[in-house]
């Protein structure tokens, strides 16, 4: 396929040099040359060509197909030409290793669109490996066991006065220490929490980091977390903050309004099931941190962390995390909707900032004294 990035080769198909090649061209050359494409890219090719009426191809959407990058306007045509797609669905391909069975179960967990399907399946590659997703979560439960051991405590750790005493907890009392507004993610209030987030994480974060890449879900992640302290900070202002429950909820959020905006596209099995399950899993999440920030009485170290988080995270997921699942393989950076976004996490991140540095003091709350 390098031919097509050669000067030589290239004023070839367009002599005069207009940016377009002749889809007669174009289609002899593709018939006679030995392309060394995987079959979906030459399908994708093909439709290319066929799906056009202008009777040319943008030189540079071909370039962005050989270098796996497509733009909005390049899935429209591959949209267009979709019924010229000869090869059989990936269910009837038979003979696949464990791996690219696993490969498979993940394009039908989280992409819509057969083609997309297809495209995912044939280009997939190891590297970079999903690994975000999965430090995270090994860093969670070894933080988690350290603070067991010590604290002799595993259920409502929160309950345990040294427990707020750790540098890695969000509390009101320390927000000038600006780490602590991601490092909250750490820290969780007791098994309950760190298994229910691990899970989520692994089994909603894995697949989403296998399409999309580690640095779009490693932002929306830290997003949702960003989020959810900073949200905290400005409504429950007296609250801690412990668990990544805003970047679990970001992930799940966006995922789940995902699979209803595409329902009828997306094949997972039993999805009207498992979209109940992950409805209520999530709802009873909230709930038990409502319930632990207001039920119990509070003990001597203060309020009980705030269940804020969680929904600003699912906020970030349903607006930025939406956006970015639906964009599979295309430039966010040339989409108006992305910057709108941008824009509005940036205005947020500041109002944040003014509100953390001034209105503690003009609205003179009694903050608990920090461990």
């Amino acid at each position: 396929c390098c031919f097509l990035w050669q000067p030589c080769s290239f004023n070839e198909l367009d002599p005069e040099n207009t940016g377009f090649i002749a889809v007669e061209n174009f289609t002899s050359l593709v018939e006679h040359h030995e392309l060394q494409l995987d079959p979906s890219k030459l399908d994708m090719l093909l439709a290319l060509v066929q799906s056009n009426e202008e009777g040319q191809v943008c030189y540079q959407e071909l370039i962005e197909l050989m270098s796996s990058k497509r733009s909005s306007s390049f899935r429209r045509a591959i949209a267009n030409g979709r019924r010229t797609l000869q090869r059989e669905i990936l269910l009837d391909e038979t003979g696949l290793g464990l791996y690219k069975r696993f490969v498979r179960y993940v394009a039908y967990e989280i992409l819509p669109c057969e083609t997309d399907r297809r495209w995912y399946f044939h280009q997939n590659r190891l590297c970079p490996p999903p690994v975000f997703i999965a430090v995270v979560t090994i860093v969670q439960i070894i933080v988690f066991m350290c603070y067991g051991i010590m604290l002799n405590k595993w259920v409502l750790q929160t309950y345990q006065p040294d427990f707020m005493k750790s540098p890695l907890v969000y509390h009101p009392g320390h927000r000038a220490q600006v780490w602590r507004f991601f490092s909250y993610m750490f820290m969780h209030v007791g098994l309950e929490q760190l298994g229910f987030n691990a899970l989520l994480q692994l089994m909603i974060g894995v697949p989403l980091e296998m399409v999309h890449g580690i640095l779009r879900i490693s932002l929306l992640y830290m997003a949702g977390v960003l989020a959810g302290s900073l949200t905290v900070s400005i409504t429950d202002m007296r609250a801690p903050v412990v668990g990544g429950s805003g970047g679990v909820y970001a992930l799940c959020s966006a995922h789940l309004a995902n699979v209803v905006m595409n329902w009828a596209g997306m094949r997972c099995p039993y999805k009207l099931l498992r979209m109940i399950l992950a409805l209520v899993c999530m709802s009873s999440e909230v709930g038990r941190a409502v319930w632990l920030r207001f039920s119990p009485p509070l003990p001597s170290s203060g309020p009980q962390p705030s269940f804020m988080a969680h929904l600003s995270g699912a906020v970030v997921g349903i607006s930025m995390g939406l956006l970015i699942l639906r964009s599979y393989e295309e430039s966010l950076q040339k989409q108006c909707s992305w910057w709108v976004i941008i824009f509005s996490f940036i205005t947020f991140l500041l109002f944040a900032i003014f509100w953390n540095i001034f209105a503690y003091e003009l609205l003179g709350v009694q903050i608990p004294a920090p461990p």
